[in-house]
């Protein structure tokens, strides 16, 4: 007898229904109805059972994570650029006070030379640039014969070896004007002694000499020079022109050019005659005299009596400090950008001066940065600036050829320790060179 499901149904939802009382299943049919329940439970657990015995595992495994290799932690070089966007500069020990620094070294005595704007321009030697630094002399014995200026106390000197003579440009003038001169000594050794002072260069502001162009509208200060010796030539020298070694006729190798300017209408250059004691003034103005470098922008309001000779009646046009480093295939113009001196610690500006720079296949230019601004546009990159304790770093130069590589100096103010121009002390960075372009280390 099969049962009928349907009335089993019906029972088990309505037990109490009287109606359904005629349909109550038998004892037997309630008998099968268990049979054939329990069946299909063995059935259903013994199926259940095959599938999961013969079902591959699909539980996930864990990857297995390689281990990560052991990194060093970040250098205290690291750390502080993070922080400061610059590395550290590299101080002397003790500090050598000095502003605008010139520094060559002298291969045959393995001696480092410092020169600085001081009285009669002071000399400091050195075994390593970190020093330490002892004072051996100055430049010269007694006021410079320029005619212009602060005579006692030179600004900005830049040392070179050409030819065999060691070379020393400096300028006199007062702060904030105009009224300026550059001038050269020259010795055969690069210490203290032997030094003969020349005389005038150039002349800025009054006089005969400073209406000539570009002197009539550029200061005549912050004086350096390069001498360009992948300039396989050689300079044949003028007529009458000394020589400024005895019984030497051979023609100096390489082409000089001499940079200046501070403020005003910025940055400009004219070529020297072979002896580096003139300007060349062969050939047309146009193609002798280059402008490479000004801020368009007056950053700073003019002083309230200023008059275009003491102080700029356009304001203030803050570049400066110019310096021509090599290192191939370019020609690197290096600037200080912003206030040097005479800080108010109540009103800082935010961060004072930094050192700029723009490059060119050519030391006489067009020098551009990264952006390919001119530098005469208010073009500059940016290479050092402010950082930590170093406020306003400036006054700058390169010492190239170094057994670590290039190295970029200036000068800068601790601000541990004071704002006053005697405070300020040499620091350097070690460059390298990323897509040509210097980044200090």
């Amino acid at each position: 007898m099969t049962p009928n499901w349907s009335q089993l149904w019906t029972f088990i939802t309505n037990p109490k229904d009287t109606n359904t009382s005629s349909i109550s299943p038998s004892p037997s049919t309630l008998r099968r109805i268990i049979k054939s329940l329990s069946l299909l439970t063995f059935f259903s657990i013994l199926l259940y059972a095959l599938y999961i015995h013969f079902q591959p595992s699909t539980i996930p495994q864990t990857p297995e994570i390689p281990e990560s290799p052991d990194l060093p932690p970040p250098s205290p070089e690291d750390t502080y650029k993070s922080i400061y966007g610059y590395p550290p500069t590299n101080p002397t020990i003790p500090p050598l006070h000095i502003h605008d620094p010139s520094i060559l070294y002298d291969l045959p005595t393995n001696t480092y030379y410092a020169y600085g704007s001081g009285p009669h321009i002071p000399i400091h030697s050195a075994p390593t640039l970190q020093g330490p630094w002892t004072k051996v002399g100055s430049v010269l014995d007694a006021d410079s014969i320029l005619p212009k200026g602060d005579r006692k106390a030179p600004w900005a000197p830049t040392a070179l070896l050409h030819d065999g003579t060691f070379y020393v440009f400096y300028a006199t003038s007062n702060s904030g004007c105009r009224d300026s001169a550059i001038g050269v000594a020259t010795s055969s050794t690069p210490g203290p002694g032997d030094w003969v002072d020349h005389g005038a260069i150039a002349i800025s502001g009054r006089g005969e000499r400073g209406k000539q162009f570009p002197f009539d509208r550029a200061n005549a200060i912050d004086v350096s020079v390069v001498v360009d010796y992948t300039d396989t030539t050689q300079s044949q020298r003028s007529e009458g022109e000394p020589s400024l070694k005895e019984g030497s006729d051979k023609k100096p190798k390489g082409k000089g050019y001499m940079t200046f300017g501070s403020f005003w209408t910025g940055i400009w250059q004219v070529p020297l005659k072979p002896n580096l004691l003139h300007m060349d003034k062969q050939g047309e103005e146009e193609t002798r005299v280059k402008h490479l470098a000004h801020e368009p922008t007056a950053i700073h309001p003019p002083t309230k009596k200023a008059d275009g000779l003491c102080g700029d009646t356009t304001g203030m046009h803050p570049v400066e400090g110019a310096f021509i480093s090599y290192h191939e295939p370019w020609w690197y113009l290096w600037f200080s950008w912003g206030k040097c001196c005479h800080f108010n610690p109540e009103k800082l500006p935010k961060a004072g001066m930094d050192i700029r720079v723009g490059r060119s296949p050519s030391p006489r230019g067009p020098f551009v940065d990264k952006q390919g601004r001119d530098l005469v546009d208010g073009g500059g990159e940016i290479v050092y600036g402010s950082n930590g304790d170093v406020y306003a770093p400036g006054g700058q130069g390169v010492l190239s050829g170094e057994v670590e590589g290039d190295v970029l100096y200036y000068h800068y103010l601790n601000k541990s320790v004071g704002y006053e121009f005697k405070e300020a002390r040499l620091g350097y960075n070690y460059l390298t060179y990323v897509d040509g372009w210097p980044v200090p280390l």
